[in-house]
């Protein structure tokens, strides 16, 4: 899960709005227009889908994050954006190999610096007026705007110099150097009609919900905290077809009742995602598919640097090397995660261990702690309240407990813990969970999406303006500028080395994401490493 991104309201500074009011934890649900539903009670969350019905989703994350493909990094809302919003190139939601959405083409050489396309003849709002090249100028200029902070700016503004109408259906890209993993990238740019979002107040209207895009499904209703429903688009006439009627798809954030919506010969649900480990096998024996996917999903600690200790190296190196990670593993994760020995996960195409490794050493810990001239440490551990990350937390305070630091265990609701961050509050150590997969594989991309002078993680750690920080934001800039690949995945994995050992936002372990499924209902399901459903590609059976 990643709901967690720094944004601001248009023209704003980072300061004027709660970060996790646009991203994935303080939602509202008045004042929705587009047709969308936000009062009163939730449709029927009950619907089960025979063939051209309803499809019942189960999502494991809130749905009352924004939902302005610009700004979100919800979970729920980014897996739901993924079916109502186009973007000139869409990603597979595995390989991630860029194909053709509402342009017809992607372009024939990516190592150019200008890249031309036309819009797909005939694609349609929602609302029934034509996407044309006003709308994606519209999208792109709001993400390059440097007066408006937003998560897309993190994935755009260091490669991607302006957009350019050329005609009715035709945009090109002026790239500030040649950059060809930016194709992947502009699945991040879901394209918004420019009629809707330009008017006062829409963008607000956005973070709450308000959906109107060009892809297969169309939102119909938004509960936040309950429920959000689609509906088939008759006149969509792009390359991944809506296959189901309607599509109800719940955020149930809590384990045994997620699990209890697709359980049994009564199950209200299809598909659910977010799979606790522990009921791998009993949804087996009931029938159930269960498949996983390892990737860059992770729990992680985030030190503030500005609360002493913790601005000394040596403490949080530390309390990662006094944490039994094989005992999470075994314990809590079932055996379904790895060690982290880099910030990038095994599987990630720029991997290779740090030189800094964080193995189960409590006698390098208390070394550590004792060269720093640390005694009697006593640390509040602030934690989001996401079921298999607060299944860690007793092996984490044990360690720590062990190598003489008193640790007090604090989870709280994800929105309360990154809204104490947003509004400054002092704090020693945050336990939260992430997976930067969600946005793409890349490493540029995912490390800038977690370090960078402007961002907001930074920011929280207080770490940004010190002079190891600058040294590694200028060697993530001439990573990214570098046109040789081998010589960019070298470049990359040296100033991982600088993350791994700085240890400020860093992960303990990576985990693998289940997902179950009715085989006898749907087909054509695959499983995400990162949070989520798309079923672009599912049908009824």
């Amino acid at each position: 899960m990643s709901d967690l991104t720094p944004v601001t309201r248009d023209g704003e500074g980072p300061g004027r709005r709660s970060f996790l009011r646009y991203t994935g934890a303080l939602g509202a649900a008045a004042g929705l227009g587009g047709g969308l539903t936000a009062c009163g009670g939730p449709e029927s969350t009950n619907e089960v889908g025979s063939g051209g019905g309803t499809l019942t989703a189960v999502i494991g994350y809130g749905n009352d994050g924004s939902w302005d493909p610009t700004q979100t990094a919800s979970a729920f809302a980014m897996a739901g954006n993924e079916h109502i919003y186009e973007a000139l190139l869409g990603t597979d939601p595995i390989s991630r190999q860029p194909y053709p959405q509402l342009a017809t083409a992607v372009p024939s050489d990516l190592e150019a610096t200008t890249w031309r396309f036309e819009l797909r003849a005939g694609a349609t709002w929602h609302d029934g007026k034509p996407v044309t090249a006003d709308d994606v100028v519209f999208v792109f200029d709001r993400i390059l705007d440097p007066g408006t902070q937003s998560l897309g700016k993190n994935f755009f503004a260091g490669w991607l110099k302006e957009v350019r109408k050329t005609d009715a259906r035709g945009v090109e890209l002026v790239l500030k150097f040649p950059f060809p993993d930016g194709a992947a990238r502009l699945n991040l740019a879901k394209i918004m009609p420019k009629h809707v979002y330009s008017r006062p107040g829409a963008w607000e209207e956005a973070t709450k919900g308000k959906a109107i895009g060009s892809g297969p499904y169309r939102q119909t209703a938004h509960h936040p905290k309950s429920n959000t429903t689609f509906e088939a688009f008759d006149d969509y006439n792009g390359p991944r077809k809506a296959a189901f009627r309607r599509m109800n798809w719940l955020s149930i954030v809590d384990a045994a009742p997620r699990v209890a919506k697709i359980s049994g010969g009564s199950a209200d649900a299809q598909i659910a995602e977010n799979i606790p480990y522990a009921n791998i096998e009993q949804l087996k024996a009931g029938g159930l598919t269960v498949e996983g996917g390892a990737g860059m999903n992770n729990l992680f600690l985030l030190f503030n640097t500005a609360h002493r200790p913790f601005g000394d190296v040596r403490v949080r190196q530390a309390l990662h090397y006094a944490i039994d990670r094989e005992k999470i593993i075994e314990v809590a994760l079932k055996g379904h995660g790895k060690a982290a020995t880099s910030f990038l996960n095994e599987g990630n195409p720029s991997y290779r261990p740090a030189r800094t490794v964080y193995g189960y050493d409590p006698k390098k810990a208390k070394a550590l702690l004792e060269e720093a001239g640390v005694s009697g440490l006593r640390v509040n551990l602030m934690a989001v309240n996401v079921s298999w990350l607060t299944d860690c937390l007793p092996t984490i305070k044990a360690s720590w407990d062990a190598v003489g630091v008193r640790t007090t265990l604090d989870p709280q609701e994800t929105t309360a813990v990154f809204t104490k961050l947003d509004q400054k509050r002092d704090y020693q150590v945050v336990a939260a969970v992430s997976n930067p997969n969600q946005f793409g594989l890349d490493a540029d991309l995912i490390m800038r999406y977690n370090y960078g002078p402007d961002n907001t993680w930074m920011t929280y750690a207080r770490w940004a303006g010190s002079a190891r920080a600058k040294e590694l934001f200028r060697r993530m800039d001439e990573a990214t500028r570098e046109p040789d690949a081998s010589r960019k995945k070298t470049m990359v994995q040296d100033y991982i080395d600088i993350v791994a050992e700085e240890a400020v936002l860093y992960p303990v372990v990576h985990n693998e994401l289940m997902t179950a499924w009715n085989p006898r209902r749907l087909s054509g399901i695959r499983p995400q490493p990162y949070p989520g459903i798309n079923v672009l590609q599912a049908q009824w059976v």
